[in-house]
């Protein structure tokens, strides 16, 4: 197993780690430990398909886990936002929807033959919210008195620049990729 596949999956069993240390308030400074996953998980995202592509080393497993990896990482933060109060569950499904969707799409362009790459709407996406969970795990509200529900505007206004960029790159994927669809149909 390659140096790329490790960090995919050292991601992945990060997660219950990550999400004991957010959800449990037993475990002291929870909410900065998360943090600290989460942002070395996220920082495995990037590095594992710099070098991948660096030095030749994309592999079947590593195309299909890595994505899948970020997706648990990501989903399983918002989630854990939602039990906190911290995001409004229906952004939430609708973000976990685009990925479903995408995922979908996936199968039926593989079945194809077809392997569909990462858009740039898609990155941008992913990297804004991973910055958004890491400002929600810093908590800004209990540090800004006066936050609304615990919540201060810029932790607002990044929710709602994922939410945005989610349904951006949900319909940039499906413009891009619309033959896939067709081909299927013949």
């Amino acid at each position: 197993m390659n140096l790329p596949n490790r960090l995919t999956i050292m991601r992945t069993i990060l997660i219950p780690f990550f999400l004991v240390a957010m959800l449990w308030d037993v475990v002291p400074y929870g909410n900065w430990i998360a943090l600290v996953i989460f942002a070395i998980a996220s920082l495995t995202d990037m590095l594992d398909g710099k070098i991948a592509r660096k030095y030749n080393l994309v592999t079947n497993f590593g195309k299909f886990m890595d994505p899948l990896a970020d997706k648990l990482l990501v989903s399983s933060a918002m989630i854990a936002f939602v039990e906190l109060g911290r995001i409004p569950c229906w952004i939430v499904i609708v973000i976990i929807a685009r990925e479903f969707i995408i995922s979908g799409f996936r199968l039926v362009a593989a079945d194809n033959g077809i392997v569909i790459a990462a858009g740039i709407w898609g990155k941008i996406k992913t990297a804004e919210q991973m910055v958004m969970i890491c400002i929600l795990l810093a908590d800004l509200g209990s540090i800004f008195p006066g936050a609304a529900a615990g919540i201060t505007v810029f932790e607002n206004v990044l929710i709602y620049i994922a939410l945005i960029l989610t349904i951006v790159s949900l319909i940039d994927y499906l413009i891009h990729n619309k033959g896939v669809l067709a081909e299927n149909n013949k």
